[in-house]
Protein backbone atom coordinates (compact mmCIF):
# COMPACT_ATOMS: atom_id res chain seq x y z
CA UNK A 1 0.00 0.00 0.00
CA UNK A 2 1.48 3.23 -1.19
CA UNK A 3 0.19 6.19 1.26
CA UNK A 4 -0.33 9.92 -0.36
CA UNK A 5 3.85 11.05 1.14
CA UNK A 6 4.83 7.95 -0.39
CA UNK A 7 3.34 8.53 -3.81
CA UNK A 8 4.20 12.09 -3.39
CA UNK A 9 7.87 11.57 -2.91
CA UNK A 10 7.84 8.82 -6.07
CA UNK A 11 6.57 11.65 -8.19
CA UNK A 12 9.17 14.24 -7.00
CA UNK A 13 12.37 11.79 -7.75
CA UNK A 14 11.15 11.62 -10.84
CA UNK A 15 10.36 15.14 -11.65
CA UNK A 16 13.97 16.16 -10.39
CA UNK A 17 16.00 13.06 -11.22
CA UNK A 18 17.09 13.82 -14.87
CA UNK A 19 18.21 17.45 -14.04
CA UNK A 20 19.73 16.51 -10.55
CA UNK A 21 21.34 13.95 -12.56
CA UNK A 22 22.48 16.82 -15.54
CA UNK A 23 23.87 18.88 -12.71
CA UNK A 24 26.13 15.70 -11.50
CA UNK A 25 24.97 14.62 -8.81
CA UNK A 26 22.46 11.05 -7.70
CA UNK A 27 19.30 11.67 -6.31
CA UNK A 28 19.97 9.18 -3.67
CA UNK A 29 16.25 9.39 -1.84
CA UNK A 30 13.50 11.88 -1.64
CA UNK A 31 11.03 11.18 1.37
CA UNK A 32 7.92 13.34 2.23
CA UNK A 33 7.30 13.24 6.08
CA UNK A 34 5.07 15.10 9.02
CA UNK A 35 1.50 16.46 8.87
CA UNK A 36 0.66 20.10 9.04
CA UNK A 37 4.40 20.73 8.71
CA UNK A 38 5.20 18.76 5.85
CA UNK A 39 9.15 18.53 5.28
CA UNK A 40 10.28 17.34 1.84
CA UNK A 41 13.76 15.71 2.10
CA UNK A 42 15.92 15.08 -0.88
CA UNK A 43 18.67 13.07 -0.32
CA UNK A 44 22.05 13.46 -3.25
CA UNK A 45 25.57 12.30 -3.97
CA UNK A 46 28.17 13.73 -6.28
CA UNK A 47 28.93 11.50 -9.19
CA UNK A 48 32.89 12.05 -9.19
CA UNK A 49 32.54 10.44 -5.89
CA UNK A 50 33.39 13.42 -3.58
CA UNK A 51 31.86 14.62 -0.91
CA UNK A 52 29.06 16.72 -0.69
CA UNK A 53 29.70 20.62 0.09
CA UNK A 54 27.38 23.22 1.88
CA UNK A 55 27.45 24.49 -1.53
CA UNK A 56 26.21 21.22 -3.50
CA UNK A 57 23.65 20.98 -1.37
CA UNK A 58 22.37 24.97 -1.85
CA UNK A 59 23.02 24.40 -5.42
CA UNK A 60 20.50 21.37 -5.62
CA UNK A 61 18.35 23.17 -3.17
CA UNK A 62 17.84 26.08 -5.60
CA UNK A 63 17.24 23.90 -8.37
CA UNK A 64 15.03 21.48 -6.68
CA UNK A 65 12.99 24.62 -5.39
CA UNK A 66 13.03 25.96 -9.09
CA UNK A 67 11.62 22.55 -10.53
CA UNK A 68 8.55 22.75 -7.93
CA UNK A 69 7.68 26.09 -8.23
CA UNK A 70 6.88 25.26 -11.91
CA UNK A 71 4.96 21.56 -11.65
CA UNK A 72 3.43 22.16 -7.99
CA UNK A 73 3.54 18.44 -7.25
CA UNK A 74 3.22 18.83 -3.45
CA UNK A 75 -0.04 20.33 -2.23
CA UNK A 76 0.21 23.22 0.47
CA UNK A 77 3.19 24.39 2.58
CA UNK A 78 6.79 22.09 3.01
CA UNK A 79 10.21 22.60 4.07
CA UNK A 80 12.89 21.74 1.39
CA UNK A 81 15.64 20.04 2.78
CA UNK A 82 18.85 18.73 0.80
CA UNK A 83 21.43 16.64 2.38
CA UNK A 84 24.23 13.99 1.37
CA UNK A 85 23.39 10.22 2.39
CA UNK A 86 26.21 10.43 4.89
CA UNK A 87 28.36 7.49 6.11
CA UNK A 88 26.00 5.36 7.33
CA UNK A 89 23.74 5.93 4.22
CA UNK A 90 20.56 4.42 3.24
CA UNK A 91 20.57 1.86 0.52
CA UNK A 92 18.12 2.30 -1.79
CA UNK A 93 18.90 0.78 -5.28
CA UNK A 94 20.02 -2.71 -6.18
CA UNK A 95 23.62 -1.04 -7.04
CA UNK A 96 23.87 0.09 -3.87
CA UNK A 97 24.14 -3.54 -2.17
CA UNK A 98 26.28 -4.02 -4.52
CA UNK A 99 28.78 -1.22 -4.27
CA UNK A 100 28.47 -1.84 0.08
CA UNK A 101 29.42 -5.60 -0.37
CA UNK A 102 31.47 -6.45 2.48
CA UNK A 103 30.13 -4.07 5.55
CA UNK A 104 27.81 -4.39 8.16
CA UNK A 105 23.99 -3.43 7.18
CA UNK A 106 20.85 -3.20 8.80
CA UNK A 107 18.00 -4.19 6.61
CA UNK A 108 14.32 -4.58 7.02
CA UNK A 109 11.53 -5.96 5.01
CA UNK A 110 7.89 -5.21 4.83
CA UNK A 111 7.35 -8.86 5.14
CA UNK A 112 8.30 -11.82 7.49
CA UNK A 113 11.18 -13.53 5.71
CA UNK A 114 11.94 -16.99 7.04
CA UNK A 115 10.09 -15.63 10.12
CA UNK A 116 11.93 -12.35 10.59
CA UNK A 117 11.75 -8.70 9.19
CA UNK A 118 14.60 -7.48 10.72
CA UNK A 119 18.30 -8.21 9.96
CA UNK A 120 21.72 -7.48 10.50
CA UNK A 121 24.91 -8.44 9.36
CA UNK A 122 27.88 -8.39 6.30
CA UNK A 123 26.76 -7.66 2.53
CA UNK A 124 27.68 -10.34 0.82
CA UNK A 125 25.84 -8.54 -2.53
CA UNK A 126 22.52 -9.08 -4.81
CA UNK A 127 22.23 -12.56 -6.06
CA UNK A 128 18.85 -13.54 -8.38
CA UNK A 129 17.36 -9.96 -7.07
CA UNK A 130 17.97 -9.75 -3.72
CA UNK A 131 20.54 -8.86 -1.16
CA UNK A 132 22.23 -11.25 -0.01
CA UNK A 133 23.62 -10.86 3.54
CA UNK A 134 25.95 -14.00 6.37
CA UNK A 135 23.68 -12.32 9.55
CA UNK A 136 25.74 -12.09 13.26
CA UNK A 137 24.43 -15.93 13.80
CA UNK A 138 26.13 -17.11 10.85
CA UNK A 139 23.41 -18.36 8.69
CA UNK A 140 23.32 -16.52 5.11
CA UNK A 141 19.74 -14.57 4.51
CA UNK A 142 18.75 -13.39 1.33
CA UNK A 143 15.95 -10.63 1.07
CA UNK A 144 14.52 -9.71 -2.23
CA UNK A 145 15.00 -6.46 -2.84
CA UNK A 146 11.04 -5.61 -3.92
CA UNK A 147 10.56 -6.34 0.34
CA UNK A 148 12.91 -4.11 1.51
CA UNK A 149 11.17 -1.35 3.20
CA UNK A 150 14.47 0.12 4.82
CA UNK A 151 18.36 -0.75 4.44
CA UNK A 152 21.10 1.15 5.58
CA UNK A 153 25.45 0.74 6.55
CA UNK A 154 25.94 0.11 9.91
CA UNK A 155 28.50 2.99 11.09
CA UNK A 156 31.55 0.70 11.84
CA UNK A 157 35.67 1.13 11.96
CA UNK A 158 35.73 -0.54 8.73
CA UNK A 159 33.07 1.53 7.14
CA UNK A 160 34.82 5.15 8.36
CA UNK A 161 38.31 3.83 7.36
CA UNK A 162 36.69 2.97 3.65
CA UNK A 163 35.03 6.30 3.77
CA UNK A 164 38.25 8.24 4.57
CA UNK A 165 39.83 6.18 1.53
Amino acid sequence: MVVKGQEQAVTVEAMITPTIEAMGYEVVRVMIAGGQSVLLQVMAERHDGKAMTVEDCAEISRTVSALLEVEDPITGPYRLEVSSPGIDRPLTKARDFERFAGHRVRVEAGEAIEGRRRFIGMLKGVQEGSAVMVLDGGEEAAVPLGSIVRAKLVLTDELLAAHKA
